[in-house]
């Protein structure tokens, strides 16, 4: 009987914190809208405008309504330069 288990010993007298678990990944970015030379570098803008390039052509309704959307997005970039 030399070899004696004693529970004592498994247990360390200063146990070990938990290890932090590393937090998830960041979702991906929004792919910037696709709008070549079109583009001003506002990702809003550019949003709306990819909108209106996007709506269908035959959907009269959709391309006003993007439409209506970019013009507001332009008035409200615009306002902020002239201190409106």
């Amino acid at each position: 009987m030399t070899e004696q288990h004693n529970d004592q010993h498994d247990q360390h007298p200063h146990p070990r914190p938990p290890v932090a678990t590393p937090p998830a990944p960041a979702p991906p970015a929004p792919a910037a809208p696709d709008l070549g030379e079109h583009a001003t570098g506002d990702i809003v803008i550019d949003s709306a405008l990819q909108d209106l390039r996007d709506a269908p052509e035959d959907d009269l309704d959709a391309r006003i309504a993007a439409g209506q959307r970019v013009h507001q997005t332009l008035q409200g970039r615009l306002s902020h330069l002239g201190g409106e």
